[in-house]
Parts: structure tokens; sequence; C-alpha cells
């Protein structure tokens, strides 16, 4: 049987960076090399109706081995890497027994893990560390979850003394770029519960995320030749810039805040004179407090716009994802579970809140009940990604025990 790491330095290689501008489902063809390479392997494993459909999906079925009813529940990650660091040529690194030392990254000397920055590698004194080479990220978030759950499933295959219930295993593309689970089947997968593994610190469980909006603010001006621009040209450019720098600086933005806090966050601007578009998200784990954050930037481009005679502007806000607390709460079980298979697995749980979302975010609210298990990331979408094999064995021992938990 394939190890937890053969599979992962294997899937690290393939790169499968999302694109948050492409139209595409999936945005990037080069993810379905990845899940065609899945589909491939789970068939190996016995996994008959293993397949990718036309969206970039891979689903696939691990029937029963008990007699009694078991509700079904369902395994996730995503594929796809972030857009924030190249995933091209990913050369995975293991360093073994590592002894709290600075890890120098061969390929970008200037690229160094330390302990200072990374205290949980305190935390891994002994055990065997896996990062990239220096110039990409690693992909742990999320091809760690991947390969743990490959490995749980074909561990509870090659154990058919393990009581399980159906699971469903999905794959999703686009994570990266929030669209992991636009064009996901519901019904098709049939599920009752779900666990995304998609998490950082070793026995560590979320069950909270982030309430998320995107608000698109347009600003349009008043172009002109700038040799005879005098009392006639309006710079949209100028007005975007002056509403960006009124917007608060000492709370409300993403370095200033922490825990519970909630912020406005500019992400892109693009555009010219005649006019100006600028992309936020918002955030905050109490949804509500999501329309005050968009009513203070409103009454801030008010203020702007009022200092620029001729200017005007609007605020779009599109839903993104909300808490996934807000459906997880109904459904206790779910999430006791997750603990209990951590301890089984010989861990304190950590319970914690994202400040960010999952798949699973969004997926509680199309009906599948999803809390995050740790995958053992960290750093991610960063060129000091790392994970260690102890942490990616441990969360793959956890989806057997909770395997097994929900068939007791």
């Amino acid at each position: 049987m394939r190890t937890v790491l053969d599979r992962f330095v294997d899937y690290v290689k393939i790169d499968t960076q999302s694109d948050p501008d492409s139209p595409t489902q999936p945005s990037t063809m080069k993810q379905l090399d990845l899940a065609r390479i899945l589909v491939q392997e789970l068939i190996q494993m016995g996994l008959g109706d293993a397949h990718l459909d036309e969206h970039g999906y891979v689903y696939a079925t691990l029937p029963s081995n008990v007699e009694h009813e078991v509700p079904v529940i369902c395994f996730c990650s995503h594929m796809d890497t972030s857009p924030d660091s190249s995933g091209k040529d990913v050369k995975p690194l293991v360093h073994r027994n590592y002894d709290g030392s600075d890890i120098v990254l061969p390929d970008d000397p200037e690229v160094v893990i330390r302990m200072a920055e990374h205290p949980d590698l305190a935390e891994q004194i002994g055990n065997d560390i896996v990062t990239a080479s220096g110039t990409t990220l690693l992909g742990a978030d999320n091809k760690a979850g991947v390969a743990e759950i490959m490995t749980a499933i074909d561990h509870l295959i090659n154990h058919p003394e393990i009581p399980h219930g159906t699971i469903r295993v999905l794959f999703t593309p686009d994570e990266e770029i929030g669209r992991g689970v636009d064009k996901v089947d519901i019904a098709k997968l049939g599920a009752d519960f779900g666990y995304t593994v998609d998490g950082e610190k070793r026995g560590s469980m979320e069950d909270e995320t982030f309430s998320a909006d995107g608000a698109t603010v347009v600003i349009k001006g008043t172009s002109a030749h700038p040799g005879f621009a005098k009392g006639k040209m309006v710079s949209a450019l100028k007005v975007a810039a002056a509403f960006v720098e009124a917007l608060p600086k000492d709370r409300l933005t993403p370095e200033s805040t922490s825990d519970k806090e909630g912020f406005i966050h500019p992400v892109q601007m693009s555009g010219g004179v005649e006019e100006t578009t600028i992309r936020f998200i918002v955030r905050d784990f109490d949804t509500a407090k999501l329309a005050e954050h968009e009513a203070e930037m409103q009454t801030v481009l008010e203020a702007t716009l009022a200092k620029f005679p001729g200017a005007t502007g609007e605020i779009i806000v599109q839903e993104q994802y909300r808490n996934m607390k807000e459906i997880l709460d109904q459904y206790p079980d779910v999430v006791a579970k997750a603990e209990e298979a951590i301890r089984r697995a010989g861990m304190p749980v950590l319970k914690r809140s994202i400040r960010g979302g999952t798949d699973g975010s969004r997926l509680s609210f199309m009906g599948l009940p999803c809390p995050n298990i740790f995958a053992g990331e960290h750093a991610f979408h960063s060129k000091q990604e790392w994970v260690t094999v102890q942490d990616m064995e441990k969360a793959t021992e956890v989806l057997v025990h909770l395997a097994a938990l929900w068939a007791e």
C-alpha cells in the first residue's frame, strides 16, 4: 500500500494552480491532470464508480461493510493551489529528523523557514518536514488533504475488519478562488454529512468560519485631454485613491484585526481616468456585521465623492459564503464525532475558528453540514509552506477512526 508521503510527493509535482480571472469551470484545465490520476487510483483501489465530471469534480464511493443503516459521510479536499505563488515545477524535499534549526531552501537561499516565524515547528522536533525548494509553494494546501483521504480509503479497503458505512469521496477544483463548490451535484453526492480535510495544526478541528461578501466599488469620472483639462477632468483614479485612503486604518483591516474581528480589505484596483474599479472582500464571524461594514464603506464613499464634484460611484455587493457554525450548531453530533476521532488518534482536540473559509462553508449551506479537520498544512500560499509526514499520518488515522465511529 502506498504511504501518504508517496501520494503527497506525487500530487504536489502536478501544477494545479487556479486562476481567478478565468471564466471557465474549472478555471484552469491543468487541474484535470491531477483529477484524472486520482480517478485512476480510486478505480485501481476498487472504487468502480470513481469518475471525473464535466465541471472538474472527482466523485467516488466506498460501499458500506456493515449490515445496519449508517449515515453516508463525505470526505472532501480541493485539488487546486493558490494563485498567490507559483505551483509549477514543485520540487518537494523531505527534511528528515528535524532538529529545530533554520531550514534554508536550496533553490533560493533567501527563503528560510525559521522556528521564530513558525512557532508550530517547536512541536515537530524529530519529525520529517516536507517543503518545496524555494521558488514555488509546496501545495500542502490542499494536496495533503487529498493524499490523506486517498490513503485512508486505501487503508479501509485493505482492513475490512474496520466497520464503516458508505463513504463518498469528493475532490473539488477552484477552492482557492472561491468557486470550489459552484457546480457540485449534492443530489448525486448523496451524503448526509461531510468533512473537509483542509486545516492546519495537528489535532485541530474547525466548525466556524468567517461570513464573507465581495464588494465592487465602481467610480466614474470625466476624461479630458491633460493639456486642456482645467475645470473639465475628474480623475476616477484619484477619487478611488482618496476613497481607499479614507477607509479605517487602525481597525477593520486585516493588518489591525485578529480573533473574531472582521475587516474590509481592498484586493485589486484597475481602470483609468474615466472609470476605476476597486474589488474588496468583507469579512466577519457575525453575518449581521457585514451589512454594517458595507454601510460604513458607503458613508466613506459618499464623503469622498463630495470632495470631487462631477464624480459618481456605487458599491455592488455579492454574497460569497456564510459562517458554517450557523448550520453545524444544528448538528452537534457531526462535530462531536470529529473531536472523538482526534482523541482516538491520541491527540488533544484544538477547536478553532477559521479566519477564512473552506468548501465546507458553502457545502454546509447547501445541505451538507461539513466541519473542517486538520491536514497539517502550514504557511500556505507561500514559498515557506511546509507539512510533516507525521501530521499527515495522524490526519489519515483520524479519518479511519471517523469512518468507524459513524458505523458504531
